[in-house]
């Protein structure tokens, strides 16, 4: 019996798979390999816990087995009715908790991110049978959709659109760039096990006429490499998954951090360990804890308790950022005896209104959050708290500006900062959301912020048309504007007043920081050697 189409153009068409399966029956058909295989490979990427999809699923052998042998988070797909009608009858008893639907995979029914892992085994071959326009457009759907229903960085802004990836190659400086993810399951040494294990296939795609001994440079986006130790990991209706981890710096001391699945390359939050709390210390108490521990208690219990923090230690370079601008509130000698209002709209871990809760003491901070899971996960793994003089609103930001902006006595605060991420990653600006650099609202902060105050901004914009239109909105209601661009990373730290007369000079501005950390650094305030305020402010610019 021949199954075999007349012409590659049939292994697109739906008529044909419904009767190839037909014709074949229940007898399994394997394209391009079986799972004996293909297990070596499929073990060391795929995790048994991850969710997996399958697009094209025929009657092959290998969702069963897989599912067999752990992998039971498996969802297949497949164009033919008659194939799926038999996959759940041979599967329905023996596999229930792996499904088969009857979908076609450049419009898929799933949501945004559903899955870890989307395997084809011979299915993109099928549908990219020319060259011809026609084709091509139906294989971009194909894995458009691909990668709208994948866990990764496949849809960020970077990746994801034309203007991103050129961005990318230009500002590594190559003309032909291949972008490898990294499941955070997967565990390296470092970048050299990375390279011997890739290189091979990154010759197969290098431009004709290379030459055979030329060496490839790999170049690291994020911090993927290395082990981590996770303390904790949850999943939020608001933020979705999270995980809290630690990690092992270049000087060997140890950091905790907050990081959103959904867009993992970024550190929400990160705070050092102290030191007597070492890697080896947390193993043993967790050790301690198993034998001691009845069989039926949960493991989820705190590694390191809050007070392991380093309070002093400021960890993100935008946050250092951030409290030097306080140096424009004038008179920073007196700032440690002065009532100082501040509004923070982000809390994450919650390092950036606790630094300013322990190092000036008449300050008081209302700090607003949207997801309440964040609060727990700042008390109970970042050494938060609050006090009479740091309060947290679980709300969104917007809300709550806009009420404070329409009561009729509306407080003021001599600070507000912005530090809040865009849930949205194919947008070219990860950080605000848009709606909060939008001009109506603009007009609410300037309305609840002090006359001599200053409004300070988190902006992370790759899009650089974006970026434009945010500055000229910011400085329509902000008339002096200065920019900090932190080294090495999207970050700018947007100094935002209100009288342009106010301006200082870049000496000016630098001695203000001398002054307000010279206050500072007095005995007993424990202040980290390493920060020095006026250095955060040298590359402020002027718009």
């Amino acid at each position: 019996m021949n199954l075999l189409p007349k012409s590659s153009k049939e292994f697109g068409s739906v008529d044909y798979w419904e009767k190839f399966f037909q014709q074949r029956g229940k007898k399994a058909f394997e394209w391009y390999g079986t799972y004996l295989e293909l297990c070596g490979v499929l073990h060391k990427y795929i995790k048994p816990r991850e969710k997996v999809l399958v697009i094209g699923c025929g009657n092959s052998e290998l969702s069963e087995q897989l599912y067999d042998v752990g992998y039971q988070d498996i969802v297949n797909i497949d164009i033919s009715e008659v194939v799926i009608k038999q996959m759940k009858e041979r599967n329905a008893s023996r596999r229930p908790q792996m499904s088969f639907l009857k979908m076609d995979m450049t419009q898929m029914e799933f949501a945004d991110a559903s899955f870890q892992v989307v395997l084809d085994k011979g299915t993109l071959d099928a549908v990219l049978t020319d060259e011809e326009e026609k084709t091509l457009q139906q294989v971009d759907r194909m894995l458009a959709e691909v990668g709208r229903v994948l866990q990764g960085r496949e849809t960020e802004w970077l990746f994801g659109m034309e203007e991103g990836r050129k961005q990318l190659a230009a500002s590594a400086g190559f003309r032909r760039l291949i972008t490898v993810a990294l499941h955070r399951g997967q565990q390296y040494e470092g970048m050299d096990s990375i390279q011997a294990e890739l290189s091979a296939r990154v010759l197969e795609l290098a431009p004709a006429g290379m030459p055979t001994q030329q060496q490839v440079p790999f170049l690291s986006v994020g911090g993927d490499i290395g082990v981590r130790t996770v303390q904790h990991q949850a999943c939020s209706p608001l933020s979705g998954n999270y995980v809290v981890e630690d990690v092992q710096g270049d000087d060997k001391r140890y950091f905790r951090r907050l990081i959103f699945l959904s867009n993992r390359n970024v550190v929400q939050s990160e705070a050092r360990l102290l030191k007597d709390v070492s890697h080896r210390a947390q193993k043993k108490r967790k050790k301690d804890r198993k034998k001691q521990r009845p069989a039926d208690t949960p493991e989820d219990l705190p590694a390191a308790p809050g007070q392991s923090i380093d309070k002093s230690y400021l960890c993100c370079e935008h946050h250092k950022a951030m409290i030097a601008g306080l140096a424009l509130l004038r008179s920073p000698e007196l700032l440690l005896e002065t009532p100082l209002a501040l509004l923070v709209v982000g809390l994450g871990g919650g390092s950036l209104p606790l630094f300013v809760h322990d190092h000036f003491p008449k300050s008081c901070i209302d700090a607003v959050e949207i997801d309440p899971s964040m609060l727990e996960v700042a008390t109970q793994w970042f050494g938060f708290s609050q006090s009479d003089r740091m309060k947290v609103h679980i709300a969104d930001g917007l809300d709550y500006i806009t009420g404070l902006a329409g009561r009729e006595v509306r407080p003021h605060y001599s600070v507000i900062m912005f530090d809040v991420d865009s849930k949205d990653p194919t947008l070219g600006m990860s950080c605000p959301p848009p709606a909060f650099v939008d001009q109506p609202f603009l007009q609410k902060v300037k309305s609840i912020l002090t006359p001599e105050g200053v409004f300070i901004l988190n902006l992370v914009c790759r899009d650089l048309g974006l970026k434009d239109s945010v500055l000229t909105g910011l400085k329509a209601v902000f008339p002096l504007l200065y920019v900090r661009r932190i080294e090495g990373e999207v970050n700018e730290i947007l100094f935002c007043q209100l009288h342009p007369e106010q301006k200082l000079s870049t000496p000016e501005l630098l001695e203000m920081a001398q002054a307000l950390e010279q206050t500072l650094r007095k005995p007993g305030r424990g202040w980290d050697d390493t920060y020095i305020l006026s250095e955060m402010l040298k590359t402020v610019k002027i718009m």
